[in-house]
């Protein structure tokens, strides 16, 4: 079989290497599945430009209320419970914080003297953004104790929550646990925003499929 880019008994008329060689029109476009990394990593990058304010505002948030220390129950002799689960004393517990982007994405940071609550409110547009976020959150929680800090539930209202105790800050970097934090925002968005890019393929390609009979 004669080489397309060579001409039919001659020489070659132009050396293309194959990798760079135009798509021939001949072909059908390329599918959406080999463009869909460009135009994901394209998408990401504003993305993350777009969060990093949202992003810093609750990094220093974080910062300022994980300054906690061990403190024991005031009720109940030889017990250390979390004071921001408990609430047994409100001399224990400071005012929440609110940080919030939109309606849909906020961070609820609930402070106390040995425990901080974290919850996390994820985008969610459109139906299918909320059975994905959905999926994915409960799929997380069911497995929190490989998490250590993540809770089992989330409160009411948000999506996903953590619990950050004095024994995780003295066992564990502080700036680690504000980064892990924010890079679990980050990486969760990323994730549903894949997540969505593949079903939407997936179903374009069964409907083309379908239609083909008719």
């Amino acid at each position: 079989m004669p080489s397309p880019l060579r001409r039919p008994g001659g020489r070659f008329r132009q050396t293309i290497r194959p990798e760079f060689a135009p798509w021939p029109s001949f072909f059908p476009p390329p599918p959406f599945s080999l463009l869909s990394p460009c135009i994901l990593s394209l998408a990401m990058s504003a993305t993350t430009s777009a969060l990093r304010p949202y992003l810093n505002a609750v990094k220093a948030s974080l910062d300022a209320s994980l300054c906690i220390e061990n403190f024991p129950s005031q009720l109940v002799e030889r017990h250390n419970k979390p004071e921001v689960e408990a609430r047994s004393s409100k001399e224990d517990l400071l005012t929440p914080i609110v940080v919030s982007r939109n309606e849909n994405e906020r961070v609820l940071i609930e402070s106390s003297i040995n425990s901080v609550r974290i919850s996390i409110s994820i985008k969610q547009i459109d139906d299918i953004d909320r059975i994905l976020c959905h999926k994915l959150t409960r799929f997380l929680m069911m497995r929190a104790e490989n998490f250590v800090v993540l809770r089992r539930k989330a409160i009411a209202g948000y999506d996903i929550s953590f619990l950050i105790t004095n024994f995780h800050v003295e066992q564990m970097y502080k700036h680690k646990l504000v980064d892990f934090i924010i890079q679990f925002m980050e990486d969760i968005d990323k994730e549903i925003s894949e997540m969505k890019l593949s079903l939407n393929a997936r179903a374009r390609i069964c409907a083309e499929e379908f239609l083909k009979h008719f």
